[in-house]
């Protein structure tokens, strides 16, 4: 029994390191794809349309290319944003606030006597519900945790509101970043879509053995292209659909697993709140990878330390 936990434990560290090791090469493959569909769809097929004799293919290819580079612009936006940005991590010598029952207030845990008493309840036991706001310790990284923050194996440290480290981004989804990575898989799911579409007529016509204009290379890129956008567009689609559930229950992947042994969540504060958490109140940099400086002012959330919560009915008296 020992012996087959100790192996899995080198396995996921095996599995960890190589995860680490992909480095840049995640992003390269992602940039390939960019490069090849852009080849297909900008040099190969619309580019050319768009100085066709006919006004109807013109407007066509204008209308493609238009939306084809907007798109474009906003993906590669998102997806270095969530690449480049920290998702965020503890700050040194952070300090849990602790409830004062005597005093009615709360105040920083500082105390070096408490301290220790409260690392040694933290490593001797393990809390199993993650709605509750008693104190958490980390064992490897020796610190304390703020609410919902979790350790990353592969980062090798604990990272804010962590959703998931994302091997397609080289980086952990966390307080951060996580609207970033959203609006990534939205303008990823608008492009490959917008992609698959335009370039339907032209994989219908292959098959049907319709003549089409160019060299064997340049039909089997309009190909590849085509079947490469439609698999990323369905699976980004269940992706996106999954995410947006949890941004409406105010809540992770990693706590969306671990809350199925809990029947309370006090994080949830209705959808329009839920909403607001991720991507603040201003509309106007809703659909950009951004916030305002009054959204993160007004919004602790924005920040990974400090979430409001529900008030509990059995301390309430309710």
């Amino acid at each position: 029994m020992h012996r087959s936990a100790a192996v899995m434990a080198w396995n996921v560290f095996k599995f960890c390191t190589a995860l680490r090791g992909l480095g840049s090469v995640m992003i390269l493959m992602v940039l390939g794809v960019v490069g090849v569909t852009y080849y297909a769809v900008v040099v190969n097929n619309y580019g050319p349309a768009l100085f066709a004799a006919e006004s109807m293919d013109s407007l066509t290819a204008f209308t493609v290319l238009l939306l084809f580079h907007g798109l474009l612009v906003m993906l590669l936006w998102s997806y270095f944003s969530v690449v480049l940005t920290d998702p965020g991590g503890v700050p040194l010598n952070w300090r849990p606030v602790v409830e004062d029952e005597e005093a009615g207030e709360a105040m920083p845990l500082a105390n070096s006597e408490f301290s220790s008493q409260i690392l040694n309840m933290q490593q001797s036991a393990v809390i199993s519900d993650p709605g509750d706001p008693r104190i958490r310790f980390c064992r490897k990284c020796n610190q304390f945790k703020p609410p919902r923050c979790h350790h990353c194996s592969v980062c090798g440290r604990c990272v804010l509101k962590m959703d998931h480290h994302c091997v397609w981004v080289v980086n952990c989804v966390g307080a951060l970043n996580y609207k970033f990575f959203l609006l990534f898989l939205l303008y990823t799911f608008l492009e490959t879509t917008l992609v698959t579409l335009s370039l339907l007529p032209h994989f219908i016509a292959f098959f049907n053995d319709g003549e089409i204009p160019g060299t064997p290379g340049t039909l089997a890129t309009t190909f590849l292209t085509f079947v490469l956008n439609l698999a990323f567009a369905l699976s980004v689609l269940g992706f996106l659909i999954m995410h947006i559930s949890l941004v409406l229950g105010n809540t992770t992947t990693i706590e969306a697993y671990e809350k199925k042994s809990t029947p309370k969540w006090r994080y949830d504060l209705g959808r329009r709140r839920n909403f607001e958490q991720v991507f603040g109140i201003d509309k106007k940099y809703w659909l950009i990878p951004a916030y305002s400086e009054e959204d993160l002012r007004r919004i602790p959330a924005l920040h990974g330390l400090e979430y409001p919560k529900k008030p509990d009915p059995e301390s309430s008296g309710l």
